[in-house]
């Protein structure tokens, strides 16, 4: 017969470990083994994975943002052996994660390298959750633009939020690389597809849920001895800070959870319950894409034939009407006709004798 904990202290080592406890600390305050913690942690991790496919799903998430997360796996990218290390599961490892601003719901999420494969996966996921075309807001990273418009088309709103940070001259360290001089255009925002408005173009919500994660997930913490050794134990530890975050934690700002804001819920879940469900959820399948719905834009709109839009009003702009006729010319008064110019006056005459004879004649 196997030896399982009690349900009492696999409920204490999880709270532990939801609350940002690293493997250790968990164990010294629990007097559970390391390696008890660890197979505990990996088991919760990938039932909340397979919880999560469940019930996160068909969203009308209007404003949805992305974003991606620095850690590593057992060892540096630097300290990485190209002959005798994995490369895949060995060295830096990059959270990618989606969120829906209005709810604060973490929408999806994929562990691996910064590379185009890594992209790829977060987009198709995100796709696969929503049934209403949103707009997308990401940093300036190029590796987003080819799977949004794959997935979403051409036609979504996808802004960027670019920040301006520069190494200033003459204060080198990378300690300088936040501190933004004075007078500079720090964010920049530009239009990749579609027609975003660049006031909801922002990344505040997915920056503050990377805050979040490096305080509550001890695996993501900068130098500390916290980090992951094996990269499965990697993925289990993120998908249990997101999933808890998502059905079992209310943000400071709001009332109710991010699941209940999104509608994917009905409650508050306890850790409790969490633990239950995750263990005993099977394997069931990927959410499958389907038709996105375009929302009505604010203002001014007509709905396009089939479905296949809007057609609105741009600020400054009217609704066209039927072209009236044209005025006719305004009327010119005719000119006056010039007045004629008097005749010339008559030469002066002189009379003049004429001779109808000549001389010879007379004589």
């Amino acid at each position: 017969m196997a030896n399982v904990l009690p349900a009492e202290r696999r409920l204490e080592v999880l709270a532990a470990l939801v609350n940002g406890t690293s493997i250790r600390a968990t164990e010294r305050m629990t007097g559970v083994h390391r390696d008890t913690i660890g197979r505990f942690a990996q088991a919760i991790g990938e039932g909340c994975a397979r919880l999560h496919d469940r019930l996160v799903r068909d969203l009308t998430c209007a404003l949805v943002d992305l974003d991606e997360q620095h850690s590593w796996c057992r060892k540096r990218q630097n300290k990485v052996d190209a002959a005798k290390d994995d490369a895949g599961s060995v060295g830096e490892q990059w959270t990618w994660a989606a969120i829906c601003r209005t709810s604060k719901l973490i929408v999806a999420w994929h562990v691996g390298k910064r590379d185009q494969e890594s992209a790829d996966a977060l987009v198709e996921d995100v796709r696969a959750r929503l049934v209403v075309m949103p707009q997308i807001t990401t940093d300036g990273l190029g590796l987003y633009a080819q799977p949004i418009a794959a997935n979403f088309g051409r036609a979504v709103p996808y802004g960027q939020m670019i920040k301006n940070f520069t190494a200033r001259p003459g204060k080198p360290g990378t300690s300088e690389k936040f501190a933004v001089e004075r007078g500079v255009d720090f964010i920049k925002k530009r239009t990749i597809y579609g027609t975003p408005d660049h006031e909801k173009t922002t990344t505040y919500a997915i920056e503050r849920s990377n805050l979040t994660a490096r305080q509550w997930n001890a695996r993501l913490r900068r130098r500390t001895l916290a980090f992951s050794k094996k990269l499965t134990r990697h993925c289990a530890a993120v998908a249990l800070h997101y999933t808890y975050t998502n059905l079992c934690h209310i943000p400071r700002n709001m009332r109710v959870t991010p699941a209940m804001a999104a509608g994917v819920t009905d409650h508050v879940w306890t850790v409790q319950e969490l633990m239950d469900a995750a263990l005993a959820e099977p394997a069931g399948e990927k959410p499958e894409p389907q038709p996105l719905a375009i929302p009505k834009p604010e203002g001014t709109a007509r709905a396009l034939p089939g479905g296949r839009g809007w057609l609105r009003v741009l600020p400054g702009g009217s609704a066209p009407s039927a072209p009236s006729a044209p005025e006719p010319p305004p009327v010119v008064p005719a000119a006056a006709p010039p007045e004629p110019e008097p005749p010339p006056a008559p030469w002066p005459r002189r009379m003049v004798q004429l001779s109808l004879f000549s001389e010879s004649d007379e004589d």
